[in-house]
């Protein structure tokens, strides 16, 4: 793997404190960079390479740093990266390498930091830092004006035309992402417990990613009953066997409730099952009453397996083959209720039915003046009712986690729905989890609800209780994205796993899938309902994750803006404005909406300026918001108070800094895309020209190209996905059903390929061209064969339709026309190519609750923000000598952004200047690039690396 030193030397000498040191500096030259040992003289080591004369020459030195000191050297180079170049830090070396992606994967996986140069989509030279504190530089050019040639990435498996089924004999050379892997395994999946919207991609992704990592894939039929069943219903499955799973929903191999299972007998049962299926790793995708039968397996497993051997129902070989059994569990559930997790696969979908339900029953009820009763899904958890209720504005919600006495709640929805009535309100909305009970642990249902509401206020009430709707359909973009990288996580932890690995759980913490103690998130999860069981609610709302509970303060904090009195004193009140900026996005609506309610009931004073900067400038848009007229807005798309591109130095910035100053406004949130954030960036260094500005500032990020630095996440991106996905759906109907054809789908974004790379992973793409990358012509020819083997291989197959998503700024040459006329014409009749531009469409309609729950939950968090901050600034505000490096200062005017596992707050003073390609309107580092290698690796494309 290596070759000589970049600068010509053939002998590179280096020293460690002590021989442990020495001992990591050689595991890692031979086990990382590719270094075989060549001699070990009198402690003095030398490594060298088969394919150069480079040798590297390892010795103790009591002048080398100590251990602590390299590790000093390597928390602060981390520290810095991002911030400066490791090579304007410390001296380095650089060494010659075949295949940098390889090494950049195995310095990853193995924990080892990376600097990557000049930035990751297009890397020349990677740097880390060795056992021994050294910078170590890899690259594959001889000097750095050097073209790096194409380099073919070893692809996955592609299925044999005429056997249909996969071989794994190619998979000896691959692993993990086109490397080598060391363990081998027949990985089994199965679905359980209450079958969840998302289920079916789960299993997508663990089939391919298995077969792509050398394992044979394999799927247990209806659940822990097909484990008892037998070989039957252990069915080995090919790449093409899934091929349509993406667009359908429930689980498409089935699930069942197995109370043989629950008993020994009927573990043994499946423990001999799985070993004549030759199974040594389980994926359990199901609830925690499924997860916790998983765990209970493993555990039991050693004494089960030893019980077969000992009646000779196995042979000894078997025994020793088998000896453990690997399991890992996905959660699918549609209630939301597992902890450690954010999210489970199904329960966004469901509560998009909920939604759905209730926008369509907020018309009629409006219509009528009428009162609606609705009853969702949750016997032990309240987050769909809870979620449902922010995203609808609804007027009461009974979960629960929060009960209260048969007369307080009573008295209280009353109260509540009288004095929304008062207001001039002319509809009711209740929405009731089944399990709501009271302190007494009675059961309150739907129709209690609704004689109080006939019997004590006199309204016209209905009742509609959704019931398994909140099962059906296909599953949303995000239950399709968890679903698959949860899946591929899941493959990859069963394959690092060892016996002595405690069963991991695939978990998502905010925007990062990660992996959990599942005999921990089970546990708590169960403690849950245990603690409501002994009416210990304050114990139970302690255990659920903390963004339920903030959800929950937020939504009674909303709920109560016009019939509580504030909750902060008059001196600690403030004039908090909000403006959108750029295209409109899903969910803005809701941060407006959100942002003013919750100003209400703290007792700040909210005002809307409509029509961006320029309407501010030019016809003083400011307008303060009243209760009645922004009620159900969260339900409403595009942008109520409007929106342009203009920025501030685009109108005029005195101008604006007047009616800031005529209004006394005390902060200022702002939504929108990448004319936001330079609007920001405007408004934070005119602080020293005008003390208007100097108040807190905060951006909400609010886009469909996703392309604000200092998030991972934009508000509308997820209706946008949503709005794609069906169309995806649709034409790849219409692709199957003409036989032979691929659509070439326009996508928008800017230059950013965020919505072009998520869109193929939710619809099952077969390649996709964003901006990042362009469209290179070998790349294109590599596609087109692709399509043509495919074609080929499944001539006659059903659901076969095939989708290429390109970026409209992927290529200015290639246009979505020229790129389906390219095709047609390497095609030679094989196939044929469409076009397909959903353009503006792709803004959406109406937002996805995600959209709605999250812009409320980032505009009250932007509130609170202004709220802490605001003293930071405030002593300022008429200062002539303006502090404007003072870090505490800078950072009252940020960016709320989801970063990885984070929540965070970022200056846009260092976003804007150290995180940002200006000219390109993108953020320096791209965050999803695992995601298009994952998108790739799953519907079996080659990529021609640059």
């Amino acid at each position: 793997m290596t070759v000589p030193v970049v600068n010509g030397s053939s002998c590179l000498s280096l020293y460690g404190q002590n021989k442990d040191l020495l001992l990591q500096a050689i595991n890692f030259y031979t086990n990382v960079v590719g270094f075989t040992k060549e001699s070990d003289e009198s402690g003095t080591v030398y490594l060298g390479s088969d394919e150069s004369k480079v040798i590297i020459k390892l010795e103790v030195s009591d002048k080398a740093p100590s251990g602590s000191e390299v590790k000093q050297i390597t928390e602060r180079l981390v520290s810095l990266l991002g911030v400066n170049d490791w090579r304007s830090i410390e001296s380095c070396i650089t060494l010659m390498v075949k295949d940098l992606n390889q090494l950049v994967v195995l310095l990853e996986d193995s924990n080892y930091p990376v600097q990557i140069s000049p930035n990751e989509l297009y890397p020349d030279e990677v740097y880390t830092v060795d056992p021994l504190g050294n910078v170590v530089g890899f690259t594959v050019c001889f000097n750095p004006l050097t073209v790096n040639p194409p380099v073919k990435k070893l692809g996955p498996w592609k299925p044999e035309q005429d056997s249909m089924s996969a071989s794994t004999s190619e998979f000896s050379k691959i692993g993990d992402n086109g490397g080598t892997s060391k363990k081998r395994r027949n990985i089994a999946v199965m679905t359980s417990g209450g079958d969840s919207p998302g289920m079916n991609a789960v299993v997508f992704a663990v089939v391919r990613a298995a077969i792509f990592r050398g394992s044979k894939a394999f799927c247990v039929m209806e659940g822990y009953e097909g484990l008892i069943r037998g070989s039957d219903y252990i069915k080995e499955m090919n790449w093409q066997d899934v091929r349509s799973y993406l667009s359908e929903g429930g689980t498409n191999i089935g699930t069942a409730r197995c109370m043989a299972f629950k008993e020994r007998k009927g573990r043994l049962t499946a423990c001999k099952n799985l070993i004549e299926s030759g199974i040594d790793a389980l994926i359990v995708c199901g609830g925690d009453g499924s997860l916790t039968g998983a765990d209970l397996f493993r555990k039991e497993w050693p004494s089960l397996i030893k019980e077969l051997k000992d009646t000779n129902a196995i042979n000894e070989e078997k025994y020793e083959t088998y000896k453990h059994l690997n399991i890992c569990g996905v959660v699918g559930s549609i209630d939301n209720d597992m902890a450690t997790t954010d999210a489970t696969v199904g329960a966004y979908s469901s509560l998009a039915r909920i939604c759905q339900a209730i926008d369509y029953i907020d018309a009629t009820a409006n219509s009528h003046s009428r009162a609606f009763v609705v009853e969702v899904m949750g016997r032990h958890c309240g987050w769909l009712a809870l979620m449902a209720g922010i995203a609808t504005s609804a007027d009461y919600i009974l979960i629960p986690e929060k009960p209260a006495s048969s007369k307080d709640w009573q008295k209280q929805m009353c109260e509540i729905v009288q004095k929304h009535r008062a207001k001039g309100k002319r509809k009711t909305i209740v929405i009731v989890a089944e399990g709501a009970i009271t302190l007494d642990l009675k059961p309150i249902s739907s129709k209690d609800v609704k004689d109080i509401l006939v019997n004590k206020l006199g309204l016209d009430t209905r009742v509609t209780v959704l019931g398994h709707v909140q099962r059906g359909g296909t599953a949303v973009a995000y239950d399709r994205i968890l679903g698959t990288l949860q899946g591929v996580e899941a493959v990859k932890a069963v394959l690092d796993c060892t016996p002595e690995t405690p069963s991991p759980l695939i978990a998502i913490t905010e925007n990062k899938v990660v992996r959990k103690s599942l005999v921990e998130a089970v546990e708590i999860t169960q403690s849950v309902a245990t603690a409501i069981e002994e009416r210990n609610f304050e114990k139970a709302m302690s255990l659920r994750e903390t963004e339920f509970v903030e959800h929950l303060n937020n939504f009674i904090s909303m709920n109560s803006a016009n019939h509580n009195e504030p909750t902060l004193p008059v001196e600690k009140r403030k004039k908090i404005a909000i403006i959108n900026i750029g295209a409109p996005a899903g969910g803005m609506n809701s941060a407006v909406y959100s942002m003013a309610t919750y100003c209400m009931s703290k007792g700040h004073t909210p005002y809307a300026i409509y029509n961006g900067f320029t309407g501010l400038s030019r016809h003083e848009s400011v307008r303060l918001m009243d209760w009645l007229d922004i009620e159900g807005w969260t339900s409403i798309g595009g942008s109520e108070i409007g929106t342009n591109r203009a920025t501030p130095d685009e109108t005029d910035i005195g101008m604006i800094a007047y009616y800031f100053e005529k209004y006394q406004f005390d902060g200022l949130i702002l939504v929108g895309g990448f004319e936001a954030f330079v609007s920001l960036d405007q408004l934070e260094k005119a602080r020293s020209m005008y003390p208007a500005f100097r108040i807190p500032m905060v951006l909400i990020p609010a886009t469909i190209s996703n392309n604000v630095p200092g998030t991972e996440y934009s508000l509308g991106s997820d209706t946008c996905l949503n709005v794609l996905m069906e169309y995806c759906d649709v034409v790849k109907l219409s692709a199957s059903a003409t036989r032979g054809r691929v659509f070439i789908i326009e996508v928008q974004g800017g230059n950013s390929g965020y919505i072009a790379t998520f869109a193929s992973l939710v619809s099952g793409a077969q390649a996709s061209y964003v901006p990042e990358e362009g469209i290179a012509l070998g790349q294109l020819e590599m596609d087109i064969s692709s399509l043509k083997e495919a074609f080929s291989i499944e001539r006659g197959i059903s659901k076969a339709g095939k989708l290429i998503l390109k970026s409209t700024n992927a290529s200015k040459v290639l246009t979505t026309e020229v790129l389906a006329d390219v095709v047609n014409q390497e095609a030679n009749g094989e196939f044929d190519a469409k076009t397909a531009i959903p353009g503006h469409v792709q803004q959406g309609g109406l937002p996805s609750p995600i959209d709605r729950t999250r812009g409320a939950r980032f505009s009250i968090k932007a509130v609170q923000y202004i709220e802490e901050t605001f003293d930071d600034i405030h002593p300022y505000r008429y200062e002539m000598n303006f502090p404007t490096d003072d870090k505490k200062v800078q950072a009252t005017a940020a960016v709320l952004g989801v970063e990885s596992s984070h929540l965070k707050f970022r200056s846009i003073r260092k976003l804007y200047d150290f995180e940002t390609e200006l000219t390109k309107r993108m953020p320096k580092k791209i965050s999803w690039n695992e995601v298009r290698d994952i998108a790739d690796q799953l519907v079996g494309r080659t990529r021609l690396q640059k």
